[in-house]
């Protein structure tokens, strides 16, 4: 009980404190979306940001110098999920940050048939553990903010990952929903939805959405995260019950935002 005070008071300070005014250049430079945010939304990114620099644990790997602007970039995309919840969300499941400076090589090990275990090595630009870290190619997460690429932005789609690991350990792409009928109308929309990606991308008929999401539901719900906030039109024209499944989840409504908005 008192440990949960303290942390609550500090993050009380942190989000009381001035956000530095070099930590405004980064975001102005690196995360186009936090310029298509509301003056109150962009006010709580801020806050939201300062608590996750602050509290979560940052490695640099494979050599990679850790500065403010890999720090800030990687927060501001992070937290960008949850500034339109209504209850502040910090991931504190998450409890490390571990950025590498581009793509890297990690083991891989899987459970093949008659329980074989199949150990190897392959290429990974990110990872998210339950209860672990998250893993991050730095190359990568500052092309996403940046949408140098629309539609894939590995932090969303890693953070995503940590939001559906909110209800525990199963990372099943239906994250903590507020009651039974939000969860029925998330099994509603999404599973006739995931079904048809699988069939379509099996059969050579990809459509809008990725055919990384037919993987399983979990990437099904990663990736759409990643096109509700970076192509929200198109998603919303070519998938509309989708589209309006986040936006009610997200509590936001990307498809009003233009580039615009904020100079």
């Amino acid at each position: 009980m008192i440990f949960g005070w303290l942390k609550r008071r500090r993050r009380e300070r942190l989000q009381a404190a001035p956000f530095p005014e070099s930590w405004n250049a980064i975001l102005h430079d690196n995360v186009i979306h936090e310029r298509q945010l509301t003056a109150e939304q962009r006010a709580r990114l801020r806050r939201l940001i300062s608590v996750f620099v602050a509290q979560k644990n940052w490695e640099g790997c494979g050599g990679l110098i850790l500065t403010d602007e890999i720090r800030v970039t990687i927060a501001a995309q992070a937290c960008l999920l949850v500034v339109g919840m209504s209850s502040d969300i910090f991931f504190d499941h998450v409890f490390s940050i571990l950025v590498y400076p581009h793509g890297y090589i990690a083991p891989n090990v899987q459970v093949g048939r008659a329980g074989i275990v199949i150990d190897g090595r392959q290429p990974r630009l990110g990872e998210a553990w339950y209860r672990g870290p998250v893993i991050l190619s730095w190359s990568d997460a500052l092309a996403g903010g940046r949408m140098e690429t629309p539609g894939h932005n590995l932090v969303l789609h890693e953070f995503a990952h940590q939001l559906d690991m909110l209800n525990g350990r199963l990372v099943d792409g239906t994250p903590r929903l507020e009651d039974n009928a939000q969860l029925r109308r998330w099994a509603r929309v999404m599973e006739p939805e995931f079904k048809r990606l699988v069939e379509d991308c099996r059969y050579g008929r990809p459509g809008f959405i990725d055919c990384y999401g037919a993987t399983n539901e979990a990437e099904f719900f990663a990736v759409l995260t990643e096109a509700f906030f970076e192509q929200p039109v198109l998603l919303q024209r070519h998938h509309r019950e989708l589209y309006d499944l986040l936006q009610g989840y997200y509590r936001l409504d990307p498809a009003e935002w233009t580039l615009h908005a904020q100079p």
